[in-house]
């Protein structure tokens, strides 16, 4: 395992640790398991196609480009509404 310096502010550290000490984790295993479970985007959007190739045998689930820009916007509105909260 090698290591690696990262430069990050601060605070972004302090919260970081404070969420591996919260979870039982030295900030170094928590940053190793948030790489291992964090998806590229390559990753999703490969899953993403999988999704709709399965809904679309299932149940003919098969939105247009159009259709999944408007879905992808309203998912994201609704997103904005809980965090801006």
């Amino acid at each position: 395992m090698s290591d690696a310096n990262i430069r990050i502010p601060e605070e972004a550290k302090e919260r970081l640790a404070a969420i591996a000490t919260a979870e039982g984790l030295s900030l170094r295993a928590y940053l190793a398991r948030l790489a291992e479970t964090l998806l590229t985007p390559a990753e999703r959007a490969e899953r993403a196609e999988k999704a709709r190739t399965l809904l679309n045998r299932w149940n003919g689930y098969a939105p247009t480009p159009a259709q999944q820009r408007d879905l992808d916007d309203e998912l994201d509105r609704r997103l904005d509404q809980v965090t801006s909260l």
